[in-house]
């Protein structure tokens, strides 16, 4: 009986498991997503020589060189390409079988990865808190944070992130969303300028001033400028940067102003000094569209025990910090 069980099991799997590492296919699926060795290490936590010599195995498995050089980056063979849906396909399915079912979650033992997209300004004001939470109640997990750089929903889609924390208004219907926080634009300045001293803060004073724009994508306009366009009103963008806090910091130092959320503020009131930033507060005056910030996560971990553990922490903190 025992020898005819070894029979089949050699018929169902030709290659002693043993053999069979499951970690090259993990390694395989992000190095065939990033295209290149050090991105590929930088996802999985690994430096670049030990990523090479993972690459080097997979090649020795498959009999297939997978990536080569084009120029200064690496390009997917065409065997390559007709594995990278079929392994990232897997490797989802074996992260959905391999994570704890309903009702046996341990969250004192969860040892798992979570990579969540944020913007420059959660990272500066949220990510100590919310790592702090996360730490003491699951001390195991492990959390990697992705800067945003667009609004595209790929990353969740193909299953690159656990989740996002951003705007809503991602051009995908299927993804799901919870409001955290809801936020409004206020204007800073650094102490002492002259729109915070003569007088009261008016559109057209505002206007006259010089501005930053906050922008990802190097855009001047803002829905500032169409709440001035609706007064008849135009300003001038003298410098444009990737985030508020870059615009926080420049305003303190020049006589340049922007608006930024009322979050970026910290725990420093409207119309008070702000933290270390050197800069003041103040009401814009005019009415801009509220702001509300959201959990954005794909159906295809809405009931996953571990991901509901995590949205619930993160609205917890986000609800604490900004009720």
């Amino acid at each position: 009986m025992r020898q005819t069980l070894g029979m089949l099991i050699d018929l169902v799997y030709p290659i002693a498991m043993e053999d069979i590492d499951l970690n090259l296919l993990v390694a395989l699926d992000v190095l065939l997503a990033e295209g290149s060795v050090t991105e590929a290490a930088k996802r999985l936590g690994l430096s670049p020589s030990a990523m090479s010599r993972t690459l080097s195995r997979l090649r020795a498995v498959t009999g297939d060189p997978l990536l080569v050089r084009a120029g200064r980056s690496l390009v997917p063979t065409r065997f390559a390409e007709t594995l990278r849906d079929r392994v990232h396909a897997v490797t989802l399915d074996a992260r959905a079988i391999l994570r704890p079912a309903a009702g046996e979650l341990d969250v004192a033992t969860l040892d798992t990865t979570f990579s969540i997209r944020v913007s420059e300004a959660f990272l500066e004001l949220l990510s100590a808190p919310l790592v702090a939470a996360i730490t003491e109640a699951a001390p195991r997990v492990r959390i990697r944070f992705v800067l945003k750089r667009d609004k595209e929903p790929h990353m969740l889609r193909e299953g690159l992130i656990d989740l996002e924390i951003g705007v809503l208004g991602v051009p995908a219907p299927e993804l799901r969303t919870r409001l955290l926080l809801r936020d409004r634009l206020v204007g800073v300045a650094r102490e002492g300028h002259p729109l915070l001293t003569g007088g009261a803060v008016t559109a057209k004073r505002y206007a006259a001033c010089a501005h930053i724009a906050a922008s990802r994508r190097g855009e001047f306009a803002e829905t500032v400028d169409e709440a001035l366009d609706r007064k008849g009103l135009k300003r001038e963008i003298r410098v444009v940067v990737p985030g508020f806090p870059d615009a926080m910091r420049i305003a303190a130092s020049t006589n340049f102003i922007a608006a930024v959320p009322l979050s970026c503020l910290g725990k420093s009131k409207l119309n008070e000094p702000v933290g270390e930033f050197g800069i003041r507060s103040f009401e814009l005056p005019f009415e801009t569209p509220e702001i509300l910030i959201a959990a954005i996560w794909h159906p295809r971990v809405d009931a996953d025990p571990t991901h509901k553990w995590l949205r619930n922490i993160i609205t917890r903190v986000c609800r604490a910090a900004y009720p």
